[in-house]
Formats: structure tokens, sequence, C-alpha cells
């Protein structure tokens, strides 16, 4: 199976995402209400949307919050969406595409460039896909084309394996299940009802409401990975969610997209884990556990049930409560709280 690192590839999967590119950046101003700093470059063509560490010349990115722009100068993007006041924070050769909403330049150029594959009619297995020997299919399962199952995995009744999608050897997966977008590696167990690369939740503002920002990534499950039912672990949006080997999840947890988690972590069900957050090697997860968006959980930390995570946790270490903070600490406060309340009920 394919590795977890980080894609050096400068757009979606084709396995997953068809190419509907190339477009002009006239086109592209067109179609997002942006407008070209230089009219000169409107005749440029670019075949894909890409963020901005993985962009090439002919690729457009797009550039909002003060990390991006500080990395714009340096991007091989051929053209970026940016405000007005960020222009000149482009290199020589990447076009200016300037709007007020970058981000929303940059989901309408991805919806025009690049369509998601899904099941469309498959009754069974299609033709193209490769089946192993001892593989198992259960009444009902649809497998996608180009898909792939390794020997001597089982699959229950009424499961959907979308195009392209990778399945190792010896897998169990349950009835009832979708994979889409996802690469899924040896000995992967995967229980009734879980939801494996569906898109991830982002959107932006538009001129008529919210836009769905395209989820362009995918979804990795190492070596030895379960995921309980009814579980749901979203593709990236751009780069991949990725489920370290031999992590465990219970039933009914959520993981966002873009989150990379190490190996050997547990989490009880109910756990949340928003986007973009790194998880390290052998942490653990009590239920209802909630983890907010772009943090970091270092390699062994605890994390007690239904704590919030809103600040990076260092390895090794127990938190709890809401906000979440060191276990002594919280058991401290919450006993000096009690008390507290037990002085007030006895003076009243």
């Amino acid at each position: 199976m394919e590795g977890a690192g980080r894609r050096i590839e400068t757009m979606p999967d084709p396995r997953f995402f068809e190419d509907l590119g190339p477009v002009t950046l006239s086109d592209l101003a067109a179609l997002t209400g942006a407008q070209l700093a230089d009219a000169s470059t409107g005749a440029r063509q670019v075949r894909a949307v890409s963020v901005m560490t993985g962009a090439a010349a002919d690729t457009v990115t797009f550039a909002t919050d003060r990390k991006f722009i500080e990395q714009a100068g340096m991007t091989l993007a051929g053209a970026c969406f940016v405000r007005s006041d960020s222009v000149d924070a482009l290199p020589t050769g990447c076009a200016a595409l300037v709007m007020a909403s970058p981000q929303l330049g940059y989901a309408l150029a991805a919806a025009r460039l690049h369509r998601p594959r899904f099941v469309t009619g498959e009754k069974g297995v299609h033709p193209t896909a490769e089946i192993e020997a001892q593989v198992e299919l259960g009444p009902g399962v649809v497998i996608g084309a180009g898909a792939q199952v390794g020997r001597g995995t089982r699959i229950g009744a009424n499961t959907v394996i979308g195009p392209g999608v990778a399945i190792g050897r010896d897998c169990e997966i349950s009835a009832s299940v979708t994979i889409g977008f996802a690469l899924i590696g040896d000995r992967v167990r995967i229980l009734a009802g879980a939801r494996i690369g569906e898109a991830g939740f982002g959107a932006t503002a538009g001129p008529k409401g919210l836009v769905d920002i395209p989820q362009l990534g995918r979804a990795i499950l190492q070596d030895g990975v379960t995921i309980g039912a009814n579980s749901c672990v979203d593709r990236g949006a751009f780069d991949d969610t990725v489920m370290g080997e031999n992590t465990k999840i219970d039933n009914l947890v959520q993981i966002g997209h873009n989150v990379r988690v190490g190996r050997n972590c547990v989490m009880a069900a109910y756990t949340g884990i928003s986007g973009s957050v790194t998880i390290g090697d052998g942490v653990q997860f009590g239920g209802r556990a909630g983890v907010a968006d772009h943090l970091h959980v270092g390699d062994g930390a605890r994390i007690t049930a239904a704590a919030g995570v809103i600040k990076d946790v260092p390895a090794g270490e127990t938190w709890g409560g809401y906000p979440a903070r060191p276990i002594r600490q919280w058991m401290r406060e919450t006993a000096w709280l009690a008390r507290q309340a037990s002085r007030k009920e006895g003076n009243s």
C-alpha cells in the first residue's frame, strides 16, 4: 500500500478526481468575479488548483491569512487568488487574481477544474476492478471502476467501494460501509455503517450564501487500523487524512479532514477530532473527548472523557476538563469549586 507521507503531486489523485482543465485565467476571472491585476496574463492556462506548498507553474492557488501571505513570495504557482493589499507579495511570474474572498475564488476554481469520481449505475463488481483470490463479497456489494481488493478480504452486504479505492489483504469490511477516495492497508477492520472518505466540512461565504469548498484529498488507513460502527473518517481538503498503523477507533467517532493520527492510538466512542489536527503515537482519548482544529497532541498523551482540548497538548501529559488542562490542575480546581459550593450551602 502507498505510504502516508506528505504528497508531492500538485494535482488531486486521478484515481478519485476527473481532470476538467485546462482553463484560461480570463475564464477563471469571469467565473469567480476576480480581477486580473495584469490583463496580459489572461491567456495563461492552469490545469489544477493547489495549496501554496504544492504549487506548480500550471496551477492556481490562494493566499488569505498571514501564514499564506508569507509563503506567497516563494510560490511556484502560475496564478494566485489574493486580496488587493497582497498583490505585491506575489513573485514575478505569478499572476494575481484579485478578489475580496480568495478562498471563494479557490473553491469555484476547484469545482471548475476537478470532478470527484463516484459510483454511478454500477451493479456488482465493475469490469475494471481488480479482485484477488479468496475475496468474499456479501450480497449487494458494489465495487467501482478501477478499485482493487486484496487477497482474503471479506466485504459485507450492501457495502459500496468507490472508483479507484485500494483495499489491502485480509481486511474485514462489515455491512453497509461506504469507502471512497481512500487507500486501505492490510488487516484493516471497518465495522458496519462506517463512512470512509466522505467530503470534509469546509465552506466559505459567497455572494448568495455559503459555498462548499471542494475536498480534493484522500483518506489513508494504514495496516491494522480498526474503525468502529457508524464512525466517519473524512478525506482531506487537499492533503490526506491519515490513520496510523494499528490505531483503534470506537463506534460513533468523527475524524475531520487533514487529520493525521499516529500509530497505536485509541479513541473511545463520541470522540471528535476537528480538521488539520496532528496526533502523535500512542495517544489515548476517553469517550466524548473533543479537539479543536489545527492543534497538536504529543506522543503518549491522554485525554480524559468529555475533555475539550483547545490548546496543544505536550507529549506524555494527561489533560481533562473544559477547557482541557493538565489533570492535576483540573482536579485541584474541581475540588476547590466543590468546597466553595459546600461552604455556601452550609451558610445558607
